[in-house]
């Protein structure tokens, strides 16, 4: 099983990025796919959820109306857009498969807003 996140980086509040998430090695279509995030001396949050089955989106209060968790089941993938980004946005992303209770995990990937 493979998680491999992409797309963080460095951008000014206001701004925007798209993470990325490969999935391999376990069924992706029968299952719930995150995005959780952590931020140094702060609880680990999950910030979005889709069922990769039908599609249905779950997001943090925190997120929600910024953040848009999409998928494309071709290619077992998974994507963060994050809009109007803030300086409390800055964490460590991972992907992972499940929903509240998390099955497999990322390595991570940093976004920093400043």
């Amino acid at each position: 099983v493979q998680l491999v996140e992409s797309g963080g980086d460095l951008v000014q509040p206001g701004g925007s990025l798209r993470l990325s998430c490969a999935a391999s090695g376990f069924s992706f279509s029968a299952s719930h796919m995150s995005w959780v995030r952590q931020a140094p001396g702060k609880e680990r949050e999950g910030v979005a959820t889709i069922a990769t089955g039908g599609g249905v989106t779950y997001y943090a209060d925190s997120v929600k109306g910024r953040f848009t968790i999409s998928q494309d089941k071709v290619k077992n993938t998974v994507y963060l857009q994050m809009n109007s980004l803030k300086s409390e946005d800055t964490a460590l992303y991972y992907c992972a498969a499940g929903w509240a209770q998390y099955t497999y995990w990322g390595q991570g990937t940093q976004v920093t807003v400043s």
